[in-house]
């Protein structure tokens, strides 16, 4: 092989390469460190990989609006307790969310609770600290 198919040989396996580190976004938006929540009515809703994407309806204070959010691949989803069928346009749930660093409504869901008491995802720190509070007698 020449020198020159070498390098056009290397330049384009580096290109394949790296395709997948730039096509995949960072989560840069949402603050971890925080917890939110938030109830509506589902919207939209679609458990798809890479991420999983939920519009509510929320009805509170500030009156009706739609609210976007994304989350954990269907995977992770699954893991984490999600099955198929559970969350459904029209049900009302409680999502639990990284909010954005930006203060706009929206976020990243970790957990969510639907009306009938299923939930999938881990507890926040509120709801960890809430039931803490109840065992202790304090609550």
């Amino acid at each position: 092989m020449s020198k020159l198919g070498f390098v056009v040989a290397a330049a384009a396996l580096l290109t394949v390469w790296s395709t997948g580190a730039v096509a995949h976004h960072s989560a840069q938006q949402f603050d971890f460190s925080k917890t939110a929540s938030m109830t509506g009515v589902v919207k939209r809703f679609q458990p798809i990989n890479p991420h999983m994407r939920l519009v509510l309806s929320v009805t509170d204070a500030k009156g009706t609006r739609e609210v976007s959010f994304e989350g954990h691949s269907t995977n992770n989803m699954y893991r984490a307790g999600y099955r198929d069928g559970m969350i459904k346009v029209g049900d009302k749930i409680t999502v639990f969310v990284a909010p954005l660093r930006d203060g706009t409504e929206g976020g990243y869901v970790t957990a969510a609770s639907t009306a009938d008491g299923r939930r999938f995802g881990p507890q926040s720190r509120a709801e960890q600290e809430a039931e803490r509070e109840k065992a202790e007698g304090r609550k």
